[in-house]
């Protein structure tokens, strides 16, 4: 071989490792940062006619575990809508109360049958009269604070998905952006690594938001869809997805009940997203929380029925009255009462007549018994509507031996698609004690499932960055050997250049 051809092999050799070490150094540089994958510098032997001419220096390649990553994004996209539900059950689970602290539901509704209880034995006392009264106000309170905290969960949930919406909208044009230039570069033979880590690093934030598949094309660009196969609009003009801001009361629902629907293309796509945080908002928006108004919807208006059927609406809306059960969906006549449920204003006004009575009872043989409230001016000592509700309106009876009409589970919320997951109750107490313990339940189970999530999150990662992440002992060692391999083709280069010297001495 001749020294200019030596030369010339040695020259290419130099390059190469100075590429190399380019892409050492780059490594090195992000080697905590997220979604970076390890980039590796190709490179292939060049000969003519059978004879070796050096090496050529390729594209550089990323070190990356496609299957991996795809199922970490997948995962990442699991914990953060987990996220979204626990904080959004957590925040009710403050309200809701503890069981045994006198401060839930079931206690509260405890305390109005003791304070009848103490009441029958002295009827005639006004202190206790009053305390039957404040014991009563304190259970409706409570139910109203829970449904207030339903109403705010569902709005906070909205505002969520409007901005979950936006970024939906800003990471699709990333991804397009990003898309377009390794195309280009592509097409130019360029290094598109760099940007194919920005765009993974897009496609992550993606799946945090919604559940998504992202396939890159033989040209650099990238197909982007959801799980359920709705093609995302990675190139479009103008923002492809649209949802507006609103205020939600316990009656909105979604489709067209005043819910604000996710369209694409100004098509309804509400039901094709889930998946990630914005999947999770949907759900707790239109199903958990609904779900939970209806059941304390229903607690709020079998405790008003019950008394009122004993001849004590002691139990009522701010004007006085007991929503009726009539109507379709079944809760058609009462949907949101447990917002605005309270003791009765002219029960709070006169305390007495929860001795006495409010009104008459005709009698059913498949209801209440007949009742005649306590006249004015009547024994201080009357006992019969006290005697009524502990027995029946707190029983399971409405009379002896005619059992109390059971709660509705299912056929509940505005649409009737709703229903509540335990079996209905045949008496107050274990109503909400099972209102209580069904969305406590829901709670526990988010928490327990984000646990586990997080920790499949974590062996993911932990694969991932196995496979495609940057090892400083890796990365020390190859810069280590391509400084040797720096150092032997120097010293060839040197050599070369020695006997180049030497003859052109000879020549002269």
């Amino acid at each position: 071989m001749s020294l200019d051809g030596s030369l010339a092999i040695a020259t290419s050799g130099l390059a190469n490792i100075n590429r190399q070490l380019a892409v050492v150094s780059q490594n090195v540089a992000n080697a905590a940062t997220p979604d970076y994958a390890r980039q590796i510098s190709t490179q292939t032997s060049v000969s003519a006619a059978g004879q070796g001419m050096g090496v050529q220096t390729g594209l550089v390649q990323r070190a990356i575990d496609q299957r991996l990553q795809a199922d970490l994004f997948r995962q990442n996209g699991v914990v953060a809508g987990m996220q979204a539900r626990q904080s959004a059950l957590g925040a009710i689970d403050a309200v809701q109360g503890t069981p045994g602290q006198d401060n839930d539901l079931a206690s509260l509704l405890g305390k109005v049958q003791d304070a009848f209880s103490t009441l029958a034995n002295d009827p005639g006392n006004a202190t206790q009269q009053a305390a039957v009264v404040g014991a009563a106000q304190s259970l409706t309170q409570q139910v109203n604070a829970l449904s207030g905290a339903y109403t705010d969960g569902r709005n906070a949930a909205q505002a969520a998905i409007v901005a979950d919406v936006g970024t939906l909208n800003g990471t699709l044009a990333q991804i397009g952006s990003l898309s377009d230039r390794v195309v280009q570069l592509r097409a130019l033979g360029q290094n598109t690594a760099d940007i194919e880590n920005q765009r993974d690093a897009a496609v992550d934030k993606l799946s945090s938001v919604l559940d998504v598949r992202a396939l890159a094309q033989p040209n650099g660009d990238m197909l982007v869809m959801t799980t359920s196969g709705l093609s995302l609009p990675t190139h479009s003009a103008t923002p492809p997805f649209a949802t507006s801001a609103a205020t939600l009361g316990p009656g909105a629902y979604q489709p067209g009940g005043g819910v604000p629907a996710i369209t694409l293309g100004g098509r309804d796509v509400t039901a094709s997203l889930a998946g990630g945080t914005l999947g999770a908002n949907i759900t707790l928006r239109d199903t958990t929380l609904p779900t939970d108004q209806a059941e304390l919807d229903e607690f709020a208006q079998t405790l008003s029925e019950r008394f009122d059927q004993q001849g004590l609406k002691l139990f009522t809306d701010p004007t006085g009255a007991v929503p009726t059960r009539a109507g379709v969906p079944a809760q058609a006549g009462y949907i949101g009462y447990a917002a605005s449920i309270g003791v009765n204003p002219a029960v709070a006004a006169t305390p007495s007549l929860v001795r006495d009575g409010t009104q008459a009872v005709a009698g059913s043989p498949t209801g209440a018994s007949a009742f005649t409230p306590n006249p004015a001016g009547g024994p201080a000592g009357f006992s019969g509507l006290i005697g009524r509700v502990l027995s029946y309106a707190l029983g399971s009876q409405a009379q002896a031996g005619v059992a109390q009409p059971l709660p509705a589970t299912s056929g509940l919320g505005p649409t009737g698609t709703l229903a509540a997951p335990y079996a209905p109750p045949a008496t107050l107490e274990g109503l909400a004690g099972a209102v209580v313990a069904a969305q406590a339940q829901d709670s526990a189970a988010v928490t327990t499932a984000l646990g586990d999530e997080t920790a499949v999150q974590t062996a993911l990662q932990g694969k991932f960055t196995a496979a495609s992440g940057v090892s400083m002992d890796t990365e020390m060692s190859t810069m280590i050997q391509l400084q040797s391999s720096y150092a032997a083709t120097a010293k060839l280069v040197s050599s070369v250049q020695t006997m180049w010297n030497q003859t052109l001495q000879m020549v002269q």
